[in-house]
């Protein structure tokens, strides 16, 4: 048997399947294309997580176009996050091309061209479905987090919270909080101070300017009403294809403060509400990160533990989470080893930091009798990929360069016709795009402090008149100076008559 035969026979092995699965394309060997030595991925472990990586440019983007869109065949609901303005596409057909089709030739399945349903969201004022949460759902320990607090100021958090539960304020978007903060410590101390114990000036300074911050990055857009319901995430179109919600992130590039605040908030509402499955035969959600740097470049130590907390325990509900960046050493070790499949696209060797990271993301992955994968990560070419995944008994599948498949859909971003298009015809864009503004806590205290300075103005008033009416009423019992004055003399004349009898 020829080492081409060998190879095949151990791919062919290595990646049967007795279940569904999603088609990534053809191995390679020695830069050639094994025609139907086909790289399968079994739909069963795909909420085993998983990480699209490699240098700018190597296709990172279409490998996960790919993804989404067999798994959207498949039914299964996909959310993306776009934070380059490149997935729209999703929502059109591919025009094909040659190229194209003399690679699925080699790969050994025909090309076919499809558009997708797909559902436009948006975090900012940009045209989508606006995805919201109120502070009061986010809940006093996420808030924490998000603010990266102490653990002083996390217990002032926790009271503020307390506070509004017992006394029925809602806490729905940042200006509630901001007006309770500033109660607790102004107009309102005496009564924290008699339930919930003294609270300092100083540390809800620090939180207010922490909120102020987090203001300033686009915050005060996402949390309000209405709240999205995380299921909504989870539709079936009537084709039984799963809906691609593509969140539009191009204008939040550079405030991954309010990026992280959503992926966590939204993480853990997934957590929170969605059935246990156990190991099913399919995924209920797969959330793609992309520009997956970004969470954990700014993230504080909190923030990554309760990160790493929800990927170790999300997977039991359905839920896969595919992280896409440029290096592996981008995304921490502990979620790292959390992960059931990587593709990893070329990365360039251009300095000795860059042959270092290349020589850490080699030894991530199986060794192969057939690859030098140090090598092989600094030559594949664009929409080539090395592939480990894991097979329906949960083993990883071998180590496999990967000619990958061409997406079905447009590789380019809609016109501004077709975007408006999209939108116009969603479902959700009424159910979630109007602005409410109901009676919260802001207004509640408002309204409480008015009263309490209006009744102590009449207090006031009521006080004042008294001591006019007391002054008044001195003022009537005192001698006139005139009667004082001759009462004085007639008490001295009287006194003088007394003595000068005494002396006869």
């Amino acid at each position: 048997m020829s080492k081409k035969d060998e190879f095949f026979a151990h791919i062919e092995k290595g990646y049967t399947t007795k279940g569904d699965y999603v088609s990534m394309g053809a191995a390679m060997l020695e830069g050639e294309t094994i025609t139907n030595a086909l790289v399968k991925i079994p739909l069963k472990t795909l909420n085993r997580h998983g990480l699209i990586a490699g240098a700018t440019g190597t296709g990172k983007t279409k490998t996960l176009q790919v993804l989404a869109e067999n798994l959207s065949d498949k039914g299964i609901p996909v959310m993306l996050m776009d934070l380059k303005g490149d997935l729209s596409g999703l929502a059109k057909p591919s025009p094909g091309h040659p190229k194209i089709d003399e690679r699925h030739e080699k790969i050994g399945f025909p090309f076919t061209a499809k558009e997708f349903p797909v559902e436009i969201l948006s975090l900012s004022e940009q045209e989508g479905v606006k995805l919201r949460a109120t502070v009061s759902e986010f809940g006093p320990v996420l808030l924490s987090r998000i603010l990266d607090l102490s653990v002083t100021q996390e217990g002032i958090v926790a009271v503020i919270f307390k506070y509004c539960d017992d006394h029925k304020l809602p806490l729905l978007d940042l200006k509630d909080f901001k007006k309770v903060l500033q109660y607790s410590t102004g107009e309102g101390k005496k009564e924290f101070e008699d339930n919930y114990g003294r609270i300092a000036t100083s540390s809800t300074g620090a939180i207010l300017r922490k909120i102020i911050e987090l203001e300033q990055q686009g915050a005060d857009l996402f949390f309000g009403e209405k709240s999205f319901d995380v299921s909504d995430l989870t539709r079936i179109d009537e084709n039984g294809r799963g809906i691609i919600s593509i969140l539009r992130l191009t204008d939040i590039q550079d405030r991954p403060k309010l990026f992280s605040t959503f992926m966590l908030s939204l993480l853990a509402e997934v957590y929170a509400t969605f059935p246990e499955q156990g190991d099913s035969d399919r995924p209920e959600l797969i959330l793609f990160i992309d520009e997956a740097h970004l969470i954990f470049k700014e993230a504080s130590k909190a923030l990554l533990d309760q990160i790493e907390s929800i990927v170790k325990l999300i997977r039991s509900k359905g839920i896969g989470l595919y992280f896409v960046t440029q290096n592996p050493t981008d995304v921490p070790d502990a979620v790292l080893s959390q992960l059931g499949l990587k593709v990893q696209h070329a990365l360039r060797a251009f300095t000795a930091k860059d042959r270092k990271a290349i020589k850490l993301t080699a030894e991530n992955y199986p060794i192969s009798e057939y690859y030098d994968t140090k090598e092989v990560l600094t030559s594949l070419g664009i929409g080539e990929a090395l592939i480990s995944a894991l097979d329906e008994k949960g083993r990883p599948t071998p180590l496999a360069a990967t000619l990958l498949r061409a997406p079905m859909s447009r590789m380019d971003i809609l016109t501004q016709k077709e975007l408006k298009e999209v939108i116009d015809n969603s479902r959700l864009v009424q159910k979630y795009n109007e602005t409410i503004d109901r009676e919260s806590a802001y207004e509640i205290l408002n309204e409480k402090i008015e009263k309490a300075e209006e009744k102590a103005k009449e207090e006031e008033s009521r006080s004042s008149e008294k001591s006019r009416t007391t002054s008044s009423r001195r003022r009537s019992t005192r001698q006139n100076p005139v009667v004082k004055v001759l009462t004085s003399a007639t008490f001295i004349r009287g006194v003088l008559g007394i003595l000068r009898k005494a002396m006869k």
